[in-house]
């Protein structure tokens, strides 16, 4: 029997992203907390890694570009679709194409979500692996999105535009809509400095088809970690997926994010390792307490 033909118990996502075995990011984060959210999110890998990129040096790193299409060919052959694709990570530009295509395929036997984290820097720099070329492919896959979630850098680069130390909140309207231009129905962008506010950061999220603006609000904490991108794309996937509305999505991935900063900056434990997943991860099954959005005029 074909996979297509076996009934569904469950959604399922094909999660394009990279594996890095240290680090907390990535497909060991996009896996878990799909999982917890009751999603079967499988794994389309793009690259292998030692360790993540951010504070370590000399990793190991290998592009399975020509492994991706092995595995696409396969899934095709057994018929396997897909509530939604979740782009992430992506190993070289070669792999835009094939991405490309693999949401085309999804779109026309299921009618799939399709989510991309245009992951290219943060903090004002691009990543260690990621091109000219790469950048340029991504404004271009965005554009087969329903939904992206880039940084406040990663949104400056897909606009090719230089970053601001501080937005009016018409400014960033303007590049919701711009970015919005380029294809996506719904756009989020996290890392948001708050004008006047030094110890807050914010998400700013907008849906084309009703033309509204929501805004999150959350107190900085003076820490980095990787993967926490990943981590509020996974949670915004499966809210959607399970039943919430985009404003409630929004929150849910905030309020999860922040919890998990939190946790691991108490426990003091060094930037690079990643948050204390595994301490939180829990909290995905419990309510959201408080609704912190706001409609933003």
């Amino acid at each position: 029997m074909e996979i297509a033909a076996a009934k569904q118990h469950t959604q399922r996502i094909a999660a394009v992203h990279d594996l890095s075995g240290f680090g907390r990011s990535s497909l060991t984060i996009v896996l878990p907390v799909l999982s917890v959210m009751g999603i079967q999110a499988c794994p389309l890998p793009t690259a292998l890694l030692s360790t993540q990129t951010s504070g370590f040096e000399d990793y190991y790193f290998l592009d399975l570009t020509d492994s991706m299409k092995g595995i696409i060919a396969h899934w095709e052959k057994l018929g396997i679709s897909f509530n939604g694709v979740y782009s992430g990570f992506l190993g070289s530009s070669k792999q835009i194409s094939i991405v490309s295509d693999f949401i085309d395929h999804s779109r026309e036997l299921s009618d799939a979500l399709i989510l991309v984290d245009p992951v290219l820097g943060d903090d004002g720099e691009t990543y260690g692996t990621i091109t000219p070329e790469l950048v340029a492919g991504m404004r271009n896959l965005v554009r087969k999105a329903d939904i992206i979630t880039p940084n406040y850098t990663e949104a400056a680069l897909l606009l090719d535009k230089p970053m601001q130390h501080e937005l009016e909140s018409e400014e960033i309207k303007n590049d919701l809509r711009a970015l919005a231009d380029l294809g996506p129905g719904q756009v989020i962008i996290t890392s948001i400095p708050v004008r006047g506010r030094e110890n807050f950061s914010s998400v700013y999220a907008y849906n084309r088809v009703d033309e509204t603006f929501w805004k999150v609000c959350c107190e900085y904490l003076p820490a980095s970690y990787p993967g926490t991108g990943d981590m509020f794309a996974s949670v915004i996937m499966g809210s959607l997926l399970t039943g919430d509305s985009f404003p409630e999505a929004i929150d849910r991935a905030v309020q999860f994010v922040f919890k998990a900063i939190r946790t691991t900056y108490g426990k003091g434990v060094p930037a690079r390792n990643g948050v204390l997943l595994e301490r939180v991860l829990s909290s995905l099954l419990e309510p959201v307490p408080i609704s912190t959005y706001e409609l933003v005029d």
